[in-house]
């Protein structure tokens, strides 16, 4: 899956150069900024597929991590890996065999201690693509409207109003289900 094209178009060789990364080890990288792209992930495509986008993310990065320009901008470069990593694994879907004799494992009502809220990943799949990912990649990622603009391909404008429209989307939607006595 992970071919030597990390990101897959042309499109992004800006971000690669000729002279080699060396004054920063890969596993710092990752510890510092793993947690911020495990929250992406889940965001974007929920908390079932998300530690698989977060894998490939890391295992793609990781080839590319050398060659990175010195003066790149690590969140920005990792969203933008995982969103095409997110995107991957929401086309992989329609191609994967849905088995029917074996029912999956089904989660406990209780969950971990600090995993992902279940109602909060409610809400935010009820909300468009492109909403979902302005807030995740501004909000959760904490990328300026003018990276998420990059990632998703539109103007910064577009960024700044898909999010505006996701938290405003949120905010109604969530609110509800919490005034129905919904747990929080």
């Amino acid at each position: 899956m992970c071919g030597d094209d990390v990101f897959g178009s042309g499109d992004d060789r800006h971000l690669l150069s000729a002279g080699l990364r060396r004054d920063r080890p890969f596993e710092a990288i990752v510890s510092e900024y793993g947690p911020m792209v495990l929250r992406v992930c889940r965001a974007v495509l929920g908390p079932a597929e998300a530690e698989d986008a977060w894998s490939e993310t890391f295992l793609s990065a990781m080839k590319a991590y050398p060659n990175l320009r010195a003066d790149s901008n690590f969140e920005a470069w990792l969203v933008t890996v995982a969103h095409r990593k997110a995107i991957d694994q929401w086309r992989g879907r329609t191609r994967r065999p849905i088995p029917v004799s074996d029912l999956p494992e089904s989660a406990s009502p209780e969950g971990v201690p600090g995993s992902w809220d279940s109602d909060l990943w409610d809400a935010l799949k009820s909300l468009p693509p492109k909403q979902r990912q302005s807030v995740a990649y501004h909000y959760l990622a904490g990328l300026p409207y003018s990276e998420v603009a990059k990632v998703l391909g539109g103007s910064t404008d577009a960024a700044r109003r898909a999010a505006a429209d996701g938290i405003a989307a949120l905010r109604r939607s969530y609110s509800a289900q919490t005034r129905q006595g919904a747990p929080r």
